[in-house]
């Protein structure tokens, strides 16, 4: 039995628990954190045998669509069954960040049957393969996509192999926010409104443009862009009160942020941020000072946040309106309490266990995990029992 397994047979009561021990050991050592919301819980493996899953969104009849990086699109069945991958996924480009990545349901599903994904979408030249984020929608009907119709393509296409971002929201009005990456070495070019990259794009299900996109009316602009400064957006979720965007985005050597995008504002990557660059050249941390929006919280050291979501549900009562993000490099679970745009207390849940890439809310008000491996798994969090 894989060591991992047997951590998700194990009761957490605030889970933190020491991964190195339970190698060592091959026990699941449970550690009480102690604090006036503490909250039981038991973790349990739903589902498994997926290859860097990226993204996953749940159908009005309770089967959960799962991309994996590597290009294929999942159904899993209520009872945690993996079925064979769904046909007719266009080709995507797999390198490094790059693939299948993330995945959202028309808000009319039930009617249309139709679903939307983000992917890098290569392009062959004569100088090698550019690719850029894609997005595009199909109807979803017996394991296989029909009428596929790609919506957006991310401008221009780069070389490279980092940075496509890429979370789908959709907005109350019906609109769709796509989030995107600068694309890495091309970072500069995330302070110009000639192109979309290190963009937030808005966007109608067609592919057509809302008619009051900050961008609109200016001919120098893509007038997709709803804001822009953008390093690269891998978590996005819709406020369940307010109706509003917010997201979080990688920064470089820490400098990860929490943002709640204003249309037409800017939130100055490269130029600014509370990390510093690779090389380890400072950049200035003053956002404001130089015109640019201040995050509402960051990171630093980076936990390199991927996945963002709202809690709505009953099972957790305690946790309802709490904010849930998971970590790459962190390999936690993050839980933050917030209140008028400002986060009040951050959590770790499932402290030093795996790279948590996406989670979501189920039906039955459960939360999901996507873990980021070659064998990767959907973890379920429900309640302890009793």
């Amino acid at each position: 039995m894989p060591f991992y397994l047997v951590l998700l047979n194990t009761r957490f009561r605030a889970v933190y628990v020491s991964f190195a021990l339970i190698y060592a050991c091959l026990l699941a050592i449970p550690l009480t954190y102690a604090q006036s919301d503490q909250v039981e819980f038991d973790v349990t493996r739903f589902s498994g045998g997926l290859n860097h899953p990226w993204g996953m969104a749940f159908l009005p009849d309770g089967n959960l669509l799962v991309t994996e990086r590597t290009g294929r699109l999942r159904l899993v069945k209520p009872d945690g069954q993996l079925l064979d991958p769904i046909k007719n996924v266009p080709e995507v480009y797999t390198i490094k960040q790059g693939g299948l990545l993330d995945v959202a349901i028309d808000p009319d599903f039930k009617a249309n049957r139709l679903i939307y994904f983000s992917y890098a979408e290569p392009l062959a030249t004569a100088e090698g393969t550019i690719a850029g984020t894609a997005v595009a929608r199909a109807e979803l009907t017996n394991n296989s996509l029909k009428n596929l119709k790609v919506i957006f393509r991310q401008s221009p296409k780069v070389h490279g192999g980092i940075h496509f971002g890429s979370r789908l929201a959709f907005s109350p009005d019906g609109s769709l926010f796509v989030t995107l990456g600068e694309r890495g070495d091309h970072m500069e070019e995330a302070q110009n409104t000639d192109n979309h990259l290190g963009a937030i794009i808005r966007i109608r299900t067609d592919g057509s443009i809302p008619d009051d996109n900050p961008f609109i009316n200016d001919s120098k602009a893509k007038p997709e862009i709803w804001s822009y400064g953008h390093r690269s957006v891998q978590g996005a979720a819709i406020h369940p009160k307010t109706g509003e965007l917010w997201i979080h985005e990688h920064g470089p050597r820490g400098g990860d942020e929490i943002n709640i995008p204003k249309p037409g504002s800017n939130y100055g990557w490269p130029n600014a941020s509370y990390g510093v660059h690779y090389s380890m050249m400072p950049i200035r941390d003053e956002h404001a000072e130089q015109g640019y929006e201040e995050p509402i919280y960051y990171w630093t050291p980076s936990v390199a946040p991927s996945g963002m979501l709202f809690y709505t549900g009953s099972l957790f009562p305690k946790w309802r309106g709490n904010l849930f993000i998971g970590t790459l490099a962190g390999q936690h679970l993050i839980r933050l309490t917030v209140s008028h745009n400002k986060v009040l207390n951050e959590e770790k849940l499932l402290k030093n266990t795996m790279r948590f890439r996406d989670v979501e809310q189920g039906p039955d008000g459960a939360l999901y995990l996507l873990t980021d491996e070659d064998d990767g798994q959907i973890l379920k969090l429900v309640p302890a029992a009793e």
